[in-house]
């Protein structure tokens, strides 16, 4: 999951050195928390949110595929 995200994420900032992609585990749960410069913060969210939420839907189709719930959280 963490790389998948953080290919996609590399694909649309422009700091890619930036791009930091955290997974934390618990038992039927992951949790991907994922920074980026602050001026990418507006790339990663898009407008009214659309694709923060395309990234998390991406996100559930893979884990529903492992069986495993996944939670996308950006940290500013």
């Amino acid at each position: 999951m963490k790389e998948l995200i953080e290919y996609v994420v590399k694909l649309l900032v422009d700091k890619t050195d930036e791009v930091t992609v955290t997974e934390i585990h618990s038992e039927k749960t992951t949790v991907i928390e994922l920074r980026v410069a602050q001026s990418d913060i507006g790339k990663i969210i898009g407008k009214q949110g659309k694709t923060a939420r395309a990234l998390r839907t991406i996100l559930n189709a893979a884990g529903r595929k492992i069986g495993s719930h996944c939670i996308l959280e950006i940290v500013e």
